[in-house]
C-alpha cells in the first residue's frame, strides 16, 4: 500500500479516497513562533478578488516586505486534457476552447493546427479559412488585453478603466456572436477549417469597431499614463529582466516588456503571418509599466492585422474539400437559430444511402488520424501556447497536452515579489495576466 506525502487517505466503499490540503502551509506554519518571530505567514486567496481566478498565494512577510512567495494552483482543475482522450478529434474543439476562457480562439486554433499536421493536410486549408483564423485570433487578442487592462486597473484602484475595458470588449463579443453564434467557448475553429463562414454584417461590425477603437485607446492613455498614482504603482515595480524571463521560460508580453522581441508570429510564422505587416512592440524596463505599454501597443498592431485580414477575405470555401474530414462542412442554421436547417438535413438524406451512412459515421465516430506525435505553438495573448498531440491511429486522441503560458508565467511571481512590498504582489501578479482556466486544465 502506497502512501502520499501530500494527501491523507481513507478507504471507502468506492475505493481509496485522498484528501488534498494544498500547498505546504502546515510545514511553513509549524516552524513559526507567533510571539517572538516577526515573520507572518499570510494566505492570499484562493478567493481573493485581487487574483486572476482561483489562485492561492502563500506569502511569508516581515512587516510589509515579502520574504518568500509560493503559488498554489489546482483549484480550478477541469481535467480537459484527460477528457480529450474520450472524445473524437472534432469534439476536442469543444473542450479546449474552455481552457483559457479569455482566449478561446487561440486554444481552438492551436489544437486544429496540431490535428491538421498529424493528418498531413496543413497545406490543404483554404485561404479564406486561414484568413478568418487570423481575423478571429487578432480580435480575440484585443479582447483579452482589454480584460487585462480592465482588471489590472481595478486591482490598482482605477475603477473607471474597469468599466471602459469591459465596455469595449462587448463590441468584440458581439462580433464573435454574429460569426459563431456564441460570445465565448465557440468551438468555431475546427480541424480542416472553421465551422461556418463570416457573414457580411459581421464585416460591417468589425469595420465600425476599427474606426471607434483608436479614440478609446487614446482615452485609456489620457486616463492612466499621466496619473501619478498609476505611474507610482507600475514604474519600477515587479521588475523581471530578460535574463530572468529566459531562465524561467517566460514568453509573451512579459518577455517583450523586458526588451526581447520574441513573437512566434514573426520568429516561427503560422497561418500566413509572415505575409502580414505588423511590428513587435517591446519595452526596455521589464516592469509593470512596461507590460502596460506593450499590451496597449499590441492592441494597435492587432487592429492593423484585423484590417489586413478583412481586405484579404476572398470568396471561397472555409473547410477542406476532403469529405472524410470536413465535418461540419456546410452548416445551415434552422429558423430557431440552432442546429441544422430542415433543408440541409433533407439534402444529406436525399443524396444516397451511402452518403447518409458516411455522414452518420463521421459525426458519431469521427475521422481516423494516422499514428504519430506533433508539437505546434502559436503566439497567444499570454505567450507561447503549444499543443503536443499524440495519435495511435484511432478516432480519438491518445494524448493531448498544452504548454499553457499562464501556468509557465506564474513561475515568475516569486522572482518579482520577493524583497518587495505586499501591495506590489498585486501589481506584479496582475501584470503576468494569468488565467487560471488555462493554468488548471
Amino acid at each position: 500500500m502506497t502512501t502520499s506525502n501530500y494527501a491523507s487517505e481513507r478507504e471507502t466503499d468506492e475505493g481509496r479516497v485522498f484528501t488534498v490540503t494544498g500547498g505546504d502551509w502546515d510545514t511553513i506554519v509549524s516552524g513559526t513562533d507567533p510571539i517572538n518571530d516577526e515573520r507572518i505567514v499570510v494566505n492570499m486567496g484562493p478567493q481573493h478578488p485581487s487574483t486572476h481566478g482561483v489562485l492561492r498565494l502563500i506569502l511569508e512577510l516581515e512587516g510589509e516586505t515579502v520574504r518568500e512567495a509560493r503559488s498554489v494552483v489546482g483549484y480550478l482543475h477541469t481535467g480537459i486534457e484527460k477528457n480529450l482522450e474520450y472524445r473524437n478529434w472534432v469534439q476536442g474543439s469543444t473542450f479546449v476552447t474552455r481552457m483559457d476562457y479569455l482566449a478561446p480562439i487561440f486554444n481552438e486554433t492551436a489544437y486544429a493546427l496540431a490535428v491538421e499536421k498529424l493528418l498531413g493536410i496543413t497545406d490543404d486549408i483554404t485561404e479564406r479559412a486561414t484568413t478568418i483564423r487570423v481575423l478571429m485570433m487578432e480580435l480575440n487578442r484585443i479582447s483579452s488585453h482589454l480584460v487585462w487592462l480592465a482588471t489590472t486597473g481595478m486591482e490598482l484602484g482605477a475603477i473607471s478603466i474597469m468599466l471602459y475595458g469591459f465596455r469595449e470588449r462587448e463590441y468584440i463579443l458581439d462580433i464573435f456572436e454574429t460569426i459563431t453564434g456564441l460570445r465565448m467557448n465557440h468551438a468555431y475553429v475546427r480541424p480542416g477549417g472553421v465551422a461556418q463562414d463570416v457573414p457580411d454584417d459581421a464585416v460591417v461590425k468589425i469595420r465600425e469597431f476599427l474606426k471607434m477603437m483608436p479614440k478609446k485607446l487614446k482615452e485609456y492613455e489620457d486616463l492612466l499614463s499621466g496619473q501619478p498614482i498609476w505611474t507610482e504603482r507600475t514604474k519600477g515595480v515587479a521588475v523581471l529582466d530578460v535574463t530572468g524571463c529566459v531562465a524561467l521560460g517566460i514568453t509573451g508580453p512579459v518577455l517583450r516588456s523586458a526588451g526581447l522581441a520574441w513573437d512566434l508570429r514573426k520568429t516561427m510564422p503560422y497561418c500566413g503571418y509572415e505575409t502580414y505587416e505588423f511590428d513587435v512592440p517591446t519595452h526596455p524596463d521589464g516592469d509593470v509599466w512596461g507590460r502596460y505599454q506593450v499590451r496597449l501597443a499590441e492592441i494597435r498592431e492587432s487592429m492593423k492585422l484585423v484590417e489586413q485580414a478583412l481586405d484579404r477575405l476572398r470568396p471561397g470555401p472555409v473547410m477542406v474539400a476532403d469529405r472524410k474530414i470536413a465535418w461540419p462542412a456546410q452548416l445551415a442554421i434552422g429558423v430557431d437559430g440552432m442546429g441544422n436547417s430542415l433543408e440541409h438535413v433533407a439534402k444529406i438524406m436525399g443524396q444516397s444511402m451511402e452518403s447518409l451512412i458516411h455522414h452518420f459515421k463521421l459525426v458519431t465516430e469521427g475521422f481516423r488520424v494516422p499514428p504519430g506525435q506533433v508539437y505546434v505553438a502559436i503566439e497567444a495573448p499570454r505567450g507561447e501556447l503549444g499543443v503536443h498531440a499524440v495519435s495511435d491511429g484511432g478516432t480519438r486522441p491518445y494524448r493531448v497536452h498544452y504548454r499553457e503560458p499562464s501556468f509557465v508565467n506564474l513561475q515568475a511571481l516569486p522572482a518579482m515579489a520577493e524583497g518587495g512590498l505586499i501591495a506590489d504582489v498585486i501589481a506584479g501578479g496582475a501584470s503576468l495576466d494569468p488565467v487560471m482556466g488555462g493554468c488548471d486544465r
